[in-house]
């Protein structure tokens, strides 16, 4: 199985989500079936349906948990030294060229990335156009609305 990075802070997010599924999420379903079962024929109780299908969606979720966990390599972007340069982990603030706009993304694996919070994953064009890459540097994205160039300004390790 090869690894897969996801950053600290992520790590920690997966963790506290499985602590919660196996103990609150799971006991409470197992309570829910057994009542469910207390109430007689099982062929036509709802509740015990839906019951079984949460148990299977948390199991299920657990077992997804513990294998990224089980595969993740875990990077803590405050210790990384990569002399300037973008890396996975990294905070990159951009200029874009042509509208001046600034932005700032985190690096980050597939299942942290969230733009709202501008976690870009790894696999994303802007952060394959900007890995490797140091402040002063010019990139040009490939997006659905065209070819966007960005001014790396600045590159942090938080």
């Amino acid at each position: 199985m090869s690894t897969v990075p996801i950053t600290k802070h992520g790590a920690e997010l997966l963790k506290e989500e499985l602590q919660r599924l196996k103990s609150k999420e799971r006991p409470a379903v197992i309570n829910a079936i057994a009542e469910a079962r207390a109430q007689g024929d099982l062929s036509e109780n709802a509740e015990y349906d839906a019951a079984k299908e949460r148990q299977a969606f948390i199991e299920g979720r657990i077992a997804d948990l513990e294998g990224k966990l089980g595969s993740a390599l875990i990077v803590d972007p405050a210790t990384l030294n990569a002399d300037g340069r973008v890396v996975f982990a990294s905070t990159v603030d951009l200029e874009n060229l042509d509208s001046g706009e600034k932005v700032t993304y985190q690096i980050v694996g597939i299942d942290e990335a969230d733009i709202k919070e501008a976690k870009v994953s790894v696999t994303s064009p802007i952060a394959r156009a900007l890995i490797g890459k140091s402040a002063g540097d010019v990139v040009a994205v490939e997006a659905p609305s065209g070819v966007r160039e960005y001014e790396i300004l600045e590159v942090r390790y938080l």
